[in-house]
């Protein structure tokens, strides 16, 4: 009832190079974290509009510098914004995309990257609205 199949639905040649470009895990992780990094880099360029401050202004030069580093020495693009939204929005953001650049520092052993996304994540969970994030302390 069913004829088998008599060859590869993908045809491959041993010692022929692919027709698309392959990427390590390493280059791979650095590509993802360079854009959590420049996201990051946005928002905290969007707060610093709503609330300038010494902090973020050291933040953001960190952060331009991490991603020029990933991205072999091309500065990250940064722009005027136009729009301003609500900083505890703003904050929230900041926070989990410092979160998600933790987790691939971390995962590609990036200490600088790493420790600039927690200490992102700690300056944005203390300045959103309500403090910093706590769990519950109820005794039993």
């Amino acid at each position: 009832m069913y004829e088998p199949i008599r060859k590869k639905s993908v045809p491959t040649m041993a010692g022929t190079p692919s027709d698309f470009p392959h990427r390590s895990r390493e280059e791979e992780l650095d590509i993802q974290l360079a854009g959590h990094l420049a996201a990051l880099l946005a928002v905290t360029d969007e707060l610093r509009t709503v609330a300038p401050s010494a902090d973020l202004d050291a933040a953001a030069e960190r952060l331009a510098g991490q991603v020029a580093r990933l991205r072999g020495g091309v500065a990250p693009a940064r722009t005027q914004v136009a729009a301003v939204r609500d900083p505890a929005a703003l904050h929230r953001r900041a926070h989990a995309l410092s979160g998600r650049a933790l987790v691939v520092a971390a995962s590609r052993a990036d200490t600088a990257a790493a420790i600039l996304a927690a200490e992102r994540m700690d300056a944005h969970a203390a300045a959103a609205p309500g403090g910093p994030q706590k769990l519950s302390s109820s005794t039993h």
